[in-house]
């Protein structure tokens, strides 16, 4: 990511705290606060994960007072929010922060980053604050059930015209590491599952706590390997707290992650099958499998068969593309064919048997595809 506009101090600040940081933070909002020279820019908006959504914080520095450090200002629902204050309980986090402040270097690089670390610890520890002076017995509850549990997050969430809720980001503790259960893996960041748990605040008037919502989440990543949309939550039961339903949950994840990591051999598996009706691909995916490109021909049509495969294969089967290589439609663009998703086939089948019929669907669908492109020719 370029800078241009930044201080080059300021820059290789936020450069590395945007490639060091263990949260995936974004910046928007660059502007400038210089009045000599508007050109200068020193300011901006970091997008910060947390509690399952995003928070906001302007980072303010004085392009003019280069070796002074960056002010700060919260979102217009945290004015509570005052990290370096001796409201806080936590002493150790404080002075940290404090520290890092006091002794601010504009020449290191990795100042920011100390910082806003810094800051977004103390900020897990407000909102928690926060959560535990909710007069509803059911979240105090639920929070003394789990504080055991590392990296949960909670957050306050009302408005206007919605009811209180009480938030909790629980990172699901699978005795894993998915990064490192894929060969060649690319990701940057650990991947990581989260259970987003929704309470209602309970009102007065009500008797009984409704069940609360619930949802999985997953880094970004994880879904070239595993998507948390295709996980049938266990239900919930009534009487039943977070601590019950958490292992539950992390036994079946853990056996459909150790599934989907086999099934990158049985894509790749199919793959390599398909090279014997089809030659050697143009390119494929050598990671998860999830995407592979051949080169064919049909007498003097010559044409690519694009395959494009989901993490539930072989149970839901792969979608094919044809495009031709001689063939351009009236935007000089190569024309293609629409998608294929019903074709012979079943999860049942030998891999040979599959790449066989699937072929054999090919050469059928290859006649009419010709003709297709030959109508697209004329019309161009």
């Amino acid at each position: 990511m370029a800078f241009e506009g930044l201080p080059p101090l300021i820059a290789d600040q936020l450069h590395y705290l945007l490639n060091h940081s263990p949260d995936s933070i974004k910046i928007e909002n660059v502007w400038s606060g210089n009045k000599i020279n508007p050109k200068i820019l020193d300011r901006f908006t970091l997008v910060i994960p947390y509690c399952l959504e995003t928070i906001k914080w302007d980072v303010i520095y004085n392009s003019e007072y280069p070796v002074d450090p960056p002010d700060f200002v919260f979102g217009p629902d945290d004015e509570d929010f005052m990290p370096c204050s001796a409201i806080a309980p936590d002493d150790d986090q404080i002075s940290s922060l404090k520290k890092a402040l006091s002794q601010w270097d504009n020449e290191d690089s990795t100042r920011l980053l100390v910082i806003i670390q810094g800051l977004r610890d103390q900020y897990v520890a407000y909102q928690r604050r926060r959560v535990g002076q909710v007069d509803d017995d059911r979240v105090k509850f639920e929070i003394s059930t789990v504080l055991t549990r590392k990296g949960i997050e909670m957050q306050m969430a009302s408005g206007v015209d919605k009811p209180e809720e009480v938030k909790f980001a629980v990172p699901l503790v699978m005795d894993m590491n998915i990064n490192k259960m894929v060969a060649g893996c690319p990701w940057k960041h650990q991947q990581k599952i989260y259970l987003q748990v929704v309470y209602p605040i309970l009102r007065k008037y009500e008797s009984a706590p409704s069940t609360p919502r619930l949802k999985l989440v997953s880094s970004s990543d994880l879904k070239a390997l595993f998507s948390v949309e295709d996980v049938k939550l266990p239900p919930w039961m009534d009487g039943m707290c977070l601590a019950e339903y958490l292992p539950h949950l992390e036994e079946t994840l853990e056996r459909q992650m150790e599934e989907a990591v086999s099934a990158i051999d049985l894509r790749r598996s199919f793959i390599e099958t398909l090279t014997l009706f089809l030659g050697r691909p143009l390119e494929a995916d050598p990671t998860f499998c999830r995407k592979a490109t051949f080169l064919t021909a049909s007498g003097q049509f010559t044409f690519m068969v694009h395959f494009f495969f989901s993490t539930q294969f072989p149970k839901q089967q792969p979608t094919l593309m044809l495009q031709s290589c001689q063939h351009l439609n009236q935007s000089s663009v190569p024309v293609k064919s629409n998608l294929f998703t019903e074709y012979p086939w079943s999860p049942r089948w030998e891999v040979g048997r599959m790449a066989e019929r699937l072929c054999d669907f090919l050469t059928d669908e290859t006649v009419n595809f010709k003709k297709y492109c030959n109508e697209a020719l004329l019309q161009h």
